[in-house]
């Protein structure tokens, strides 16, 4: 298996289409339920994990069935060719309805089509990809899915000024392109690594990395869960704390996403070099202080420092010094990010790959549940003050350091990796 940096952008695509359809969720969805639906936030705050509910039953599973699955196209592929279609559909619809049932039908929908083709899509980059590559070829993926959420975040504001259903028709048309792009030029490995053994399960391969004694990949799978709990706790509250505590307009808020994205993106490529260089392990700890840092400071910066001009600039419009501050903790979200799922993966085998992706989901998954309830609580219980946003995120990526200090694998290797599983 040889590393091809054009068919790693290409795969890119696939999660391009996916952050389109999320980071336009995330940016608008919480404003149609504040301002349409006049729901509290923490009403807000549960619906912003009900798709994520539905994908703790579905990606895992998915995973772990993909490894399985053989057919003519590949093993992967007939789950991106079903669920991006039915997600790009309904994803054009939200904006449209006009009654909370219906709302909620689309949403659901969606959540579940996506949950359903993630998984094989972000598996399909350790298929084929070599081990010692994985950090650099996760960056450019992220390369192209923080590309995605730039054009949703930075075109999506000034789109909704005039329509604001067009962000959701952009991303509808986008995820289809990408989906098409995956199909045509991607091409599963022909030669499945094989075994005796029945694959395991996501339960046995829980119990397996439960009872390990080395605890690496569970104490990096908790680190996981801790730092994005403090991840989505602020990104399915950020229109909100920009409209309701720094007193912008929603497409300013969302310009200052787009902000952090660009850094992301910018820095998606050096954070996977940096990891194989000085250690997947040490970059994501540093990732894991600066996040902490830059939360901290939004948190204890008064309003008018926050929302201070310090410059404009071509495409990200106005960059206020929260704006920097955002740039610099998409930076560090290229550490944490960039190189978790490589660790994850790299404590398997290749028969195993769509497995410990799928648990890498399971835990994020629980975290994008956990996250918007805890924020949402949070914010209501202290009389909506938003600027609680960013109080209990710290919380939980100090947990995730704590957990990573313990972590004593997953690192690039050069050689098979050993089964855990019985032969």
């Amino acid at each position: 298996m040889r590393f091809n940096y054009g068919k790693i952008f290409l795969l890119g695509f696939g999660f391009f289409g996916v952050s389109v359809i999320w980071a336009t969720y995330n940016a608008f969805v919480p404003i149609f339920l504040q301002e349409k639906f006049g729901l509290e936030p923490a009403l807000i705050g549960f619906f912003m994990t009900l798709d994520n509910i539905a994908a703790l039953f579905i990606q895992p599973p998915v995973g772990a069935w993909s490894d399985r699955l053989r057919t003519p196209i590949g093993r992967r592929m007939p789950f991106i060719l079903i669920g991006a279609p039915i997600g790009a559909i309904v994803f054009g619809l939200i904006p449209l309805a006009g009654i909370l049932p219906l709302f909620v039908a689309c949403t659901t929908t969606l959540l579940l089509s996506m949950a359903f083709w993630r998984t094989p899509v972000v598996a399909l980059m350790p298929d084929i990809t070599p081990s010692p590559q994985r950090s650099q070829a996760n960056g450019v993926i992220n390369l192209m899915g923080g590309i995605g959420s730039i054009i949703a975040f930075l075109g999506g504001a000034k789109l909704y000024d005039i329509n604001p259903a067009y962000p959701f028709w952009l991303g509808s048309l986008l995820v289809i392109l990408a989906a098409l792009l995956v199909f045509f030029f991607i091409r599963e490995p022909k030669v499945y690594e094989e075994g005796g053994e029945k694959p395991p399960s996501l339960i046995e391969s829980l119990k397996t990395v439960v009872v390990d004694p080395d605890r690496s990949a569970l104490r990096l799978l908790l680190a996981i869960l801790f730092w994005f709990v403090a991840y989505n706790a602020v990104e399915a509250f950020f229109t909100l704390y920009a409209i309701n505590h720094l007193h912008l307009t929603e497409s300013d808020g969302t310009r200052l996403l787009g902000q952090l994205s660009l850094l992301f993106v910018l820095f998606a490529l050096p954070s996977g070099f940096l990891g194989s260089r000085i250690g997947r392990r040490v970059t994501i700890s540093i990732g894991i202080i600066i996040m902490t840092a830059c939360m901290l400071a939004m948190y204890s910066t008064p309003v008018p420092t926050l929302t201070k001009e310090l410059t404009r600039l071509p495409i990200l419009g106005q960059v206020p010094i929260v704006g920097v501050i955002l740039m610099v903790a998409g930076v560090a979200w290229a550490c944490i990010n960039i190189n978790s799922l490589p660790m994850v993966v790299d404590m398997t085998t290749a028969k195993y790959l769509g497995t410990y992706t799928g648990l890498y989901y399971l835990f994020s998954t629980l975290a994008a549940i956990a996250g918007p309830n805890i924020n949402g609580w949070v914010i209501q219980l202290t009389g909506k003050n938003y600027s609680t946003t960013m109080i209990a995120a710290p919380i939980f990526m100090i947990l995730a350091l704590i957990m990573m200090w313990g972590v004593r694998r997953g690192e690039a290797v050069t050689k098979p990796q050993v089964s855990l599983y019985p032969q």
